[in-house]
């Protein structure tokens, strides 16, 4: 009887998991098509772009700079005594560009821009804002999903970039003003192992992750339902679904791209 029991939910929970995929491949489809409607969107980019971008620079630069300045101890720390000094620019331009950029910085957006996106359109959503825009044969998907995802994917690359530069620029007055090294020392050890491929790596995780942080806070909150508390709802879940996904693709980046 429990087996059962415990086989017809797994049925039943697997079904909803296909099912969402199907629904949210839907969705991601009908937004690739209203993107040929540019005049619906083209007027709302640059707004979005400051929203999603420019607003969030500072969260991503204080995350970073304190990222630098712990990078930058712990490698002196580990290197002590085995490795030389200067190998702390070479660690903390590495782990910043290739990982910790990128990544810390999808994760801490995920909450601000996935979850404010989703409640803002779950609002929308409950209030019958968007049936009224549908109501009124305008593109909603054009109007609100398309704007954001594309502001997304172009701000999150340039984001990252300043973090990064940020982080590698702490790290440095930390090493100089803690660790009694040289600006040339950290330096040379910055430059030692550099490799323009890295930014380039960097950029594209970061533009996959904007991706996924706006497309799955718009997902979710078209189509929130059940008032405030649903609302509530979409917004946890579009923070958890981005974080994993982030982690997800930095794993796909790695294994796909790094691997040689």
């Amino acid at each position: 009887m429990d087996l059962n029991r415990s086989l017809t939910a797994l049925g039943a929970a697997t079904l909803r998991m296909f099912g969402g995929v199907g629904v949210f491949s839907r969705f991601t489809a009908e937004a690739s098509r209203s993107a040929g409607n540019v005049r619906t969107w083209g007027p709302l980019l640059v707004g979005q772009m400051r929203r999603l971008g420019v607003d969030s620079l500072p969260i991503a630069l204080f995350l970073s700079a304190f990222t630098g300045i712990v990078l930058a101890l712990q490698a002196s720390y580990t290197f002590t005594g085995a490795v030389p000094l200067y190998f702390v620019g070479t660690l903390v331009e590495k782990t910043m560009v290739l990982e910790l950029g990128p990544v810390l910085t999808g994760l801490a957006l995920a909450g601000r821009i996935g979850a404010n996106i989703a409640a803002e359109l779950g609002t929308m959503r409950v209030s019958e804002q968007i049936d009224a825009l549908e109501t009124m044969a305008y593109d909603p998907v054009a109007y609100l999903v398309v704007p954001r995802v594309l502001a997304g994917m172009l701000m999150f690359p340039i984001i990252v970039i300043f973090a990064n530069l940020v982080a590698i620029f702490f790290g440095l007055v930390t090493s100089m003003a803690l660790l009694e090294m040289s600006a040339q020392t950290f330096i040379r050890g910055l430059r030692l192992f550099y490799r323009h491929f890295d930014i380039i790596y960097s950029v594209i995780k970061s533009f996959s992750f904007g991706f996924v942080i706006t497309l799955v806070g718009c997902y979710q909150g078209f189509h929130t339902r059940g008032g405030a508390e649903g609302v509530g709802i979409s917004t946890t879940r579009a923070v958890v679904i981005s974080g994993m996904l982030i982690l997800v693709l930095d794993a796909f980046w790695a294994a796909t791209i790094l691997k040689q």
